[in-house]
């Protein structure tokens, strides 16, 4: 039996202060250990996070990682440096860092390398746009996004990571994914994954990272391949973020 997972991605968002209260409100709010719980937040407030997250069930996370392990790469963020202050989860390859920083397939697949190196779980973003969708390319899309780290890792490395679908098409556009919709493409993804590793399948957590919120969230987890979610706006209210964590 997978055990569900719930990840905040705080984007560039909060103060020194508001990243304190959210932490503070969901810790105190959590309750039952029902699943696993993760916070993904700015690199500046991760000295902080990691602090008040400590001896707690709450996982901290970054929202991007280097895709080199040193060197003269001004203003990156390298694996190593995230271990440091206990980081368990980064996510590789986000539709934000995909489309406005021109992140690609391969250059993802490096920085998914570079967490396991330093024993980080990548949360691995995958999805299409929507003119992708409209031109039935969503499964062609999310081939090539799994190729690349599976091409240069090795089927064997998703045992320690997790996949999160974003429909890119459903984030900030009006437009929702049904449950049934988010149900089709998380199976597929699954069964991707069996043609090359059936036990590897069985226990990824692959999460819905398209605008879930807490109305929709139960509907969405209640589907069979849908293990959590990867949580944005919602996720710097502590009230809303644990309503999410508890629909699980």
């Amino acid at each position: 039996m997978r055990r569900s997972l719930v990840v905040g991605n705080w984007k560039m968002n909060g103060t020194l202060a508001s990243a304190e209260l959210l932490v503070k409100g969901i810790i105190a709010g959590l309750g039952e250990n029902i699943a696993d719980i993760a916070v993904c937040v700015p690199y500046v407030y991760l000295p902080k996070v990691s602090e008040l997250v400590k001896n707690t069930a709450l996982a901290l996370g970054a929202q991007n990682v280097a895709d080199k392990s040193s060197g003269a790469y001004t203003g990156e963020i390298s694996a190593a440096m995230l271990s440091e202050f206990s980081c368990k989860y980064a996510l590789v390859g986000h539709s934000e860092r995909r489309s406005y920083y021109g992140d690609t397939d391969e250059s993802v697949a490096a920085r998914f390398c570079q967490a396991q190196e330093q024993n980080i779980t990548p949360i691995l973003c995958v999805g299409e746009t929507l003119e992708q969708r409209e031109q039935d390319q969503t499964f062609a899309v999310i081939n090539a996004q799994l190729d690349a780290v599976i091409n240069l890792a090795g089927i064997a490395a998703f045992d320690a990571a997790v996949i999160a679908y974003e429909p890119v098409w459903a984030i900030g556009t009006g437009k929702t994914a049904t449950d049934e919709q988010a149900q089709e493409v998380h199976r597929y993804i699954r069964q991707y994954i069996a043609a090359k590793d059936q036990a590897i399948a069985d226990k990824i957590q692959i999460l819905y990272g398209g605008s879930a919120k807490p109305d929709n969230a139960k509907g969405l987890f209640a589907m069979p391949d849908i293990d959590g979610g990867l949580i944005g706006g919602a996720s710097l209210d502590a009230e809303s973020f644990l309503k999410i964590y508890h629909s699980i």
